[in-house]
C-alpha cells in the first residue's frame, strides 16, 4: 500500500479541483494547472479533500498510486504559492543575462549560450545568482537542471553553475614533487 496515496490531500480556501473524463484540473489565485490522468488511477474529490485510489491490483498501478497523489499535492501547492529554485554561477568571466525572451550566458566558451524561457516561468538575474520560479513544480525544476546542465561545477576550482544548496566535493590536485 501507498503511504503516501492513502493521505487524503485538503483542498485549501480560493483552490478549486475539477475531474472531468481523465484530466484533473487545478485553478488558485496564481493560475491553473492541469494533469491527465490514467486509467490505472481514480480520483474521488468530496467535502474538501481529494482522494486517489487505484482501480486495480497491479503492479503499474500501485506504483502510479503514490505518484499521482504527489502530482495532485504539488498542483494544489504551486496555484497558492509558487516554487523557487536559485541558482549560482561561479567562474571568472562567467555572467548570465535576461536578452527578451532568452536567458543568455557566458560560461567559458567561445560563444554565449542562450536558452529560452518558457512562457509560465519567471525568470530573475541579480550578479551572479538565476533565480527561477513558477507554479508548475516539474517546469522549474525541470528548466533549473537544463541550465545547471550548460556547465557543471567541476571539482578543481568549482566553476561553473550549481544549486545554491548543492555542495561541490573539492579535489586537491595535482602535488607538486
Amino acid at each position: 500500500m501507498s503511504r503516501i496515496g492513502r493521505q487524503q490531500l485538503k483542498i485549501p480556501e480560493k483552490t478549486e479541483v475539477i475531474l472531468s473524463d481523465d484530466i484533473i484540473l487545478v485553478r488558485g489565485p496564481l493560475g491553473e494547472l492541469k494533469r491527465k490522468l490514467r486509467p490505472e488511477i481514480k480520483v474521488e474529490i468530496r467535502d474538501g479533500l481529494v482522494s486517489v485510489n487505484p482501480t486495480e491490483e497491479s503492479v503499474l498501478a500501485k506504483a502510479l498510486w503514490g505518484t499521482y497523489a504527489s502530482h495532485i499535492s504539488n498542483m494544489i501547492k504551486g496555484v497558492n504559492h509558487f516554487y523557487e529554485k536559485k541558482l549560482i554561477i561561479e567562474g571568472v568571466g562567467f555572467k548570465a543575462e535576461l536578452k527578451g525572451d532568452k536567458l543568455v550566458m557566458n560560461l567559458g566558451f567561445s560563444h554565449p549560450v542562450e536558452i529560452d524561457i518558457p512562457k509560465d516561468l519567471t525568470i530573475t538575474v541579480e550578479k551572479n545568482t538565476i533565480t527561477v520560479s513558477g507554479i508548475d513544480k516539474e517546469l522549474v525544476g525541470q528548466w533549473a537542471a537544463k541550465v545547471r546542465s550548460k556547465k557543471k561545477p567541476e571539482p578543481y576550482k568549482g566553476k561553473g553553475i550549481r544549486y545554491i544548496d548543492e555542495v561541490v566535493r573539492r579535489k586537491q590536485g595535482k602535488k607538486n614533487v
